[in-house]
């Protein structure tokens, strides 16, 4: 079993499409050297993003069912992290004035694939992971599913590790209108394995 914290780095993706054109029922492009960072295809509606945090942090701890020394294994992870804060204004037709998502944090579970070559002792050793999974978004405005994929790897010595994972998910709401939130979150993970 491992228990871990996470450094996360959170970049949005495909952020004109989703959640902007899903919001806004139409084609949303980026725009440069004006006040706001968005606009309709139509040019009616621009989109002013306030806010995007990018900082987040976590917990999770891995199980290993089967044991992890050398070799794949079934890996199966529960988390908790911080979902980025964002905050954006419409000026045009819209169905709200703004879109906030604030103080959300995401409960996950996930199973894949762990191949490791962990040393006896206080030796070097590493090992690398592949994962899907399912969770819960929270947010002071509203709640949603999300599903994801995660990879990544990392090194430990003894009991302590380091790892470094991607993940890609899609958050999905049903308020104020169906719409999902793709996110990128790059962690680092200081590890405790027993």
């Amino acid at each position: 079993m491992s228990i871990s914290y996470d450094w996360l780095y959170v970049q949005p993706y495909g952020f004109e499409q989703h959640p902007l054109s899903d919001l806004l029922g139409q084609p949303v492009r980026e725009v440069h050297l004006e006040s706001y960072q968005y606009q309709t295809r139509d040019g009616l509606t621009h989109v002013t993003v306030s806010e995007f945090t990018h900082r987040a942090q976590g917990l999770g701890v891995t199980v290993y069912p089967f044991g992890s020394s050398e070799g794949p294994t079934l890996a199966v992870r529960g988390s908790i992290e911080q979902m980025p804060t964002i905050r954006a204004t419409f000026d045009g037709p819209a169905p709200v004035p703004s879109y906030e998502l604030t103080n959300g944090h995401a409960t996950d579970v996930a199973a894949g694939i762990d191949v490791s070559d962990r040393a006896p002792g206080w030796g070097l050793g590493s090992h690398a992971f592949v994962l899907g999974g399912i969770g819960r978004a929270h947010t002071d405005q509203m709640n949603g599913t999300r599903y994801f994929a995660e990879g990544g790897g990392g090194l430990a010595a003894g009991p302590f590790g380091v790892d470094i994972a991607f993940k890609f998910v899609v958050n999905r709401f049903s308020t104020p209108v169906a719409h999902q939130v793709f996110n990128l979150p790059i962690s680092v993970r200081g590890t405790l394995t027993f």
